[in-house]
């Protein structure tokens, strides 16, 4: 199996909540802390299988705090809102990366089915 992309460099940009990683291969992906939030890989957001998975909702303005380093090959987030056990493996970020606007458009559709409003997050 070949090994992940690892990232270079990791940059908070929090004005506008978006975090910044650029790959070890060359790629590079801005995610926002809303969808980073929603898409922990913690236990408490992504359940022990997907059909235990719980559907956040009211994200829109959550920050993050603070970054810590898992070793050398992942991080932690503290998240705003108080979330800090999703560890987010090297693997786990390239993923989230390569398939954002696929898991973006697929939340959106999860809160609309379950009758949530998304709020524009406010500056």
């Amino acid at each position: 199996m070949a090994q992940s992309p690892t990232p270079l460099e990791i940059k908070l940009h929090q004005q506008s909540n978006l975090l910044e990683i650029h790959f070890d291969n060359e790629t590079e992906c801005m995610l926002s802390c809303e969808f980073l939030r929603v898409h922990s890989p913690s236990a408490e957001v992504q359940g022990h299988s997907p059909q235990q998975a719980t559907l956040q909702v009211g994200k829109e303005n959550v920050g993050i705090l603070k970054i810590e380093p898992v070793g050398n090959y992942a991080i932690k987030i503290i998240f705003s809102d108080g979330h800090d056990t999703g560890i987010y493996s090297w693997d786990y970020l390239y993923r989230l990366g390569e398939n954002y606007e696929q898991m973006w458009l697929d939340y959106l559709g999860k809160l609309e089915m379950a009758g949530h409003k998304r709020k524009e997050p406010h500056d």
